[in-house]
């Protein structure tokens, strides 16, 4: 079917749902069908490749295809994807999304046209409704539910709250709790991960965290899939109910700039900051990111839930041994996507002089 012919939302919908009561042809396997919402993200698209390659049928969910025309347009053509364009706003659209499915990825998003806990909740209802077997949803701590409690972080805590409603619904459900991404680290001026070019040809990473502070990171894009499909295979007599810290490694902030340098063959240097916005964010994120630095760096709360620290590497390692860990990402993916972005030390070879970045020196 050609773009431009292509059917509103619920019938594409329609073109994909298998029916429930349909029996699979004799001597053959039933077919595995896993929806996943707001696919384009970079939790959501690894699980989208890694399904598909494995030989899932996947229901892709994004809210528009002009969004992302490059992701859009990949995750297309992938084997047994579907793409499935409709808003997370319009009941009558997630009513049929599970439908006929067995399991499903869900990772909500703080958008400033929708209310993250109230599409949570329709979700999670939806997919109760439909019999999702296994239902995997992206959710992160609220902070002043630890002992002893401190400061939520806003973006965080309405996912906690979203979980605590798939658990009273009794939805068999896992929640994967995702440390921070590799490429969060970018040349632009990013809030909290900028590495700044230096006249050297080096980088500095100036932030508020303390040098010493212990940060999970995962390479989302080349793990968290493959983590999460496991997941899916070790099935909800294992993981039913389950917290899962998905992190590959944990690295202080000068253990980062060491895997950078190392890769890079440049100088990195971290310099405690305070939090600079340089640059126009989304609404509510400017309380986010007051919140980690008061919460994270000042009183040093743990990233995951407490009871959560110091499982994370061991579990996550156990359900992906193939990970990709900050040095070989620094060294084999961190300039790929730095050229696509336009970084002027890769165009030129060396880093944008210490007058054109801030006064740096």
């Amino acid at each position: 079917m050609s773009r431009a012919a292509k059917p509103g939302p619920r019938n594409v919908i329609d073109s994909a749902m298998t029916d429930p009561g349909q029996q699979p042809a004799p001597n053959t396997t039933p077919v595995k069908e896993l929806v996943v919402v707001n696919a384009t993200g970079r939790q959501a698209s690894s699980v989208v490749r890694v399904a598909s390659a494995v030989g899932y049928k996947v229901r892709a969910q994004l809210r528009s295809l002009k969004k992302d025309l490059q992701l859009s347009a990949e995750l297309r053509i992938l084997p047994n994807v579907t793409l499935l364009e409709g808003s997370l706003d319009d009941q009558a659209f997630v009513d049929r999304l599970f439908v006929g499915a067995q399991y499903a990825f869900v990772n909500t998003t703080p958008y400033a046209w929708t209310d993250e806990v109230a599409t949570g909740k329709s979700l999670a209802l939806a997919a109760l409704k439909a019999g999702i077997r296994h239902y995997i949803f992206s959710s992160l701590t609220d902070h002043s539910t630890h002992d002893p409690p401190q400061d939520p972080l806003p973006l965080w805590a309405t996912k906690f709250t979203v979980e605590q409603y798939i658990r009273q619904l009794e939805l068999p459900a896992t929640f994967v709790y995702v440390g921070s991404y590799h490429n969060n680290f970018s040349s632009r001026p990013y809030p909290l991960w900028q590495l700044t070019p230096r006249a050297d040809g080096g980088f500095v990473w100036k932030a508020p965290f303390p040098p010493d502070y212990p940060i999970p990171f995962i390479d989302t894009e080349h793990d968290l899939g493959a983590a999460v499909i496991q997941i899916f295979k070790d099935g909800v007599s294992k993981w039913g109910g389950q917290r899962i810290p998905l992190a590959f490694e944990v690295l202080t902030p000068l253990q980062v700039c060491s895997a950078f340098s190392k890769a890079l063959g440049r100088p990195v240097n971290y310099q405690p900051h305070p939090l600079e916005i340089r640059i126009p964010i989304p609404p509510g994120y400017r309380d986010q990111l007051e919140g980690v630095v008061k919460v994270l760096c000042e009183q040093r709360a743990p990233y995951f839930r407490p009871e959560m620290e110091g499982s994370a590497t061991k579990i996550s390692r156990a359900l992906w041994p193939g990970w990709r860990g900050m040095e070989e990402y620094a060294r084999e993916v961190w300039p790929i996507e730095e050229k696509t972005n336009g970084a002027s030390w890769i165009a030129s070879g060396v880093a944008t002089p210490a007058s054109e970045m801030d006064g740096e020196n």
